[in-house]
Parts: structure tokens; C-alpha cells; sequence
């Protein structure tokens, strides 16, 4: 059964929680903590996404972010996800989701 679609009206906040899969870890070093950051401000900036906070923790994310187009949050989470995936598969000799 398919998930119901999100409402999404812009100019409303949007609180988003990324957990790592089986809720393992997706920071290991503090180098993790300051990638996903720099790659989160860069394409917050690329797809239109205000962000107003964000919690990092070891197995998860918190993001508070208001979007100015109906598909910038997704286009931002797809891109900062595939992005950061990569690094940590490459860093750590992983391979698959994170």
C-alpha cells in the first residue's frame, strides 16, 4: 500500500528526521558531522530550502527548513542523501544504503 502523499504548502516550516537504516549509525568521526553540513548548506542554497536548525546525532538527523518551490525539500534530501552515502561508502569501504 503506497504512503499517503505529504501536504506541502510553501512557506511553511517542514520538520524532517533522516534515520540511518535499522537506526545504525550514519556519523563515525567528527569529518562525517562537517560533510553532511557542508554539502546540507550548499544544497539547501542549489534547491531554495531556508534551514532554521538541525540536529545531528550518531544514528539520525533533525532538520528544520522551510522550502520555496513544491518539490525543493525532496530534490534537497534526494541530492544531500545520495551525496553523503557515497562518502561514507567510500571513506569506510561500505557498499549499499546507509
Amino acid at each position: 500500500m503506497p504512503r499517503r502523499a505529504r501536504l506541502s504548502i510553501l512557506g511553511i516550516p517542514w520538520h524532517i528526521i533522516q534515520r540511518g537504516n535499522n537506526r545504525s549509525a550514519c556519523f563515525y568521526a567528527e569529518d562525517d558531522f562537517q560533510f553532511y553540513l557542508y554539502y546540507l548548506e550548499e544544497l539547501a542554497t542549489k534547491f531554495d530550502c531556508a534551514i532554521h536548525a538541525y540536529v545531528l546525532m550518531t544514528n539520525h538527523v533533525h532538520l528544520l527548513l522551510t522550502p520555496e518551490r513544491l518539490d525543493s525539500a525532496s530534490l534537497l534530501m534526494k541530492h544531500l542523501g545520495q551525496r553523503y552515502v557515497q562518502y561514507i561508502n567510500r571513506s569506510y569501504k561500505h557498499s549499499g544504503t546507509l
